[in-house]
């Protein structure tokens, strides 16, 4: 599962990703169902969003299935309906440089840690988007973040963790066509532990109100 994450380092979007994102500001607790910097395919190149984080697919009766969609697993996303147009069609990047998980310290209480890249860059989750028109034809714009299995670092707290794209595929991710597929797919595995690191966080940022500095320090 990925349920919290942060983008502190907004200004490496560009030298990152090649994307203009002036005007944001950092996010130390970032939630679902918050409006979130996401990277979709351009015309000539890639360009920023804003999208909510919740997939709404095109085929809802209406948003309340967004709460269920904040993670699509990467074993079934080509197959299942509410993922596999959007896995097809409409890929993103999700912007980040670190992600929560909880250790259950006893007495219902939770500990959160922050997994990182060691180089402490921002990295790229894999993500889906659509956009959903209501009854009187607005439109609103969803993502989801692909899961796979978690990797030896993460996995001592979670099964799960976010997709971590390579460099140099996050591009491919974003352009490639229904021909390459498999390849996509081929993406959709752990990211390397050995090059991630976990810091203890506070208890703040169980409460998404809480988007400050104060949620690193332990």
């Amino acid at each position: 599962m990925c349920g919290r994450f942060t983008l502190i380092n907004w200004e490496e979007m560009f030298t990152r990703f090649g994307v203009e994102a002036e005007g944001l500001k950092p996010r130390y607790n970032i939630a679902p169902a918050q409006d979130v910097a996401v990277i979709v395919a351009g015309k000539n190149r890639p360009v920023l969003k804003m999208f909510r984080w919740g997939l709404v697919p095109f085929w809802a009766q209406d948003e309340s299935i967004a709460g269920r969609l904040i993670n699509a697993r990467a074993e079934t996303v080509s197959e299942k309906k509410s993922f596999s147009r959007s896995f097809r069609q409409r890929r993103c990047l999700v912007p980040a440089d670190g992600f929560y998980e909880w250790e259950k310290s006893g007495k219902g209480k939770k500990q959160p840690y922050r997994f990182t890249l060691r180089t402490g860059e921002v990295f790229a989750m894999a993500g889906l988007w659509d956009v959903w028109r209501s009854a009187s034809g607005q439109e609103l714009y969803t993502f989801a973040i692909i899961t796979t299995t978690a990797n030896g670092l993460v996995s001592s707290l979670h099964n799960r963790m976010p997709v971590i794209l390579p460099k140099g595929k996050e591009r491919f991710w974003l352009e490639a066509g229904p021909d390459n597929l498999q390849a996509l797919q081929a993406l959709l595995v752990p990211y390397p532990a050995e090059e991630m690191t976990a810091t203890a966080a506070s208890p703040l940022v169980n409460n998404p109100r809480h988007d400050s500095p104060l949620v690193l320090v332990p």
